[in-house]
């Protein structure tokens, strides 16, 4: 493959910044066409966003021959089901995260890839962001010394759908679309770049529950882990606190140091050692998921490797089934 022409399918509020724009700023790549259910709103995007064609229909986008590679951002339950129509196609897929629902759907769609040879890559695009790139390179080179555990906190209070006389929950919090509720959708980026610094979870537990009754998913998860290397973790998710309560905190605790970061909302990393304490700024770019398109655009080019495959997206939802105990 020399120019990359993508097509979007499910052209919604993610692709309007984080996604959609990269594909048209990244070297060798194009996006030709997008979809959505909604003619309207796909002739709207395409329209703001420059794109020449749209589609309501998810198959004419798939079968349309100026495009050779896919990109699905639909909610999950639609995600295998594409995926695999468009690897029979010949076009290699670029899936949002969560990969799938569950991990029986992200084996099926890795089965595929393998059977036609097209391959699939997920939108985990912290592995190629500056900011969790630092975290990585301080583990490496050992900047706190052996790693002993991990320690995850986020808790955020509810959003503005889920509460009210009118309350009306997104799909997100539907496991019938999503797999799960917020866990799933916000935890997935947390496993996957924990294996990617870390390598591969071997024992995952936990427990998931609903305590608010807002909505059908759990909105509390308590969970513990432990890597093929020894490192231990443990982490707690709760979804329903007040907005003062809200925290994002993740440490990684070495022989001789402590890393603080964010996952989500804040740009210092805190590196603590007997020398003291140094903070690195590293805000992420405009659009955050330019750094991993543009890897997947070199590696179907045959000039690189993209850092997450369907093989690694598979992992995240195993450990997400295995804490909430679906497997």
């Amino acid at each position: 493959m020399d120019q990359i022409k993508w097509g979007i399918i499910g052209c919604g509020n993610v692709t309007e910044v984080k996604s959609g724009p990269a594909f048209n700023k990244v070297p060798n790549s194009e996006l030709v066409a997008v979809m959505r259910r909604d003619g309207a709103l796909a002739k709207d995007y395409a329209e703001r966003h420059g794109v020449p064609k749209w589609y309501d229909d998810a198959e004419a986008l798939i079968n349309d021959p100026d495009i050779n590679a896919i990109y699905i951002a639909t909610p999950p339950d639609a995600h295998e089901d594409l995926a695999i129509k468009a690897m029979q196609a010949g076009k290699p897929v670029y899936i949002e995260k969560p990969m799938a629902r569950n991990a029986a759907e992200c084996d099926r769609i890795n089965a595929e890839s393998k059977r036609t040879g097209v391959p699939v890559f997920v939108a985990y695009y912290r592995r190629a962001l500056d900011y969790f790139l630092k975290v990585k390179e301080l583990i490496d080179h050992k900047a706190i010394g052996d790693v002993r555990f991990v320690d995850i906190c986020l808790q955020w209070q509810p959003y503005d759908e889920e509460v009210g006389p009118n309350a009306k929950p997104r799909w997100r919090v539907n496991p019938e679309i999503s797999g799960g509720g917020h866990f799933h959708d916000l935890a997935s980026h947390q496993f996957d770049l924990l294996e990617f610094i870390f390598g591969p979870v071997r024992h995952a537990s936990g427990i998931a529950r609903n305590q608010a009754g807002l909505y059908e998913a759990d909105d509390i998860v308590v969970a513990n882990f432990e890597f093929e290397s020894g490192v231990l973790g443990k982490g707690s998710w709760c979804y329903t606190v007040a907005k003062d309560q809200r925290e994002d905190e993740t440490q990684i605790i070495g022989s001789k140091g402590r890393i603080t970061f964010s996952f989500f909302e804040k740009f210092d990393i805190h590196l603590e050692t007997e020398e003291g304490i140094e903070v690195f700024h590293i805000p992420y770019p405009q659009h955050v998921q330019q750094p991993l398109i543009e890897l997947i655009v070199k590696e179907l080019r045959g000039e690189g490797k993209s850092p997450s495959s369907g093989d690694t997206g598979a992992r995240a939802s195993l450990i997400l089934d295995r804490i909430t105990q679906r497997q």
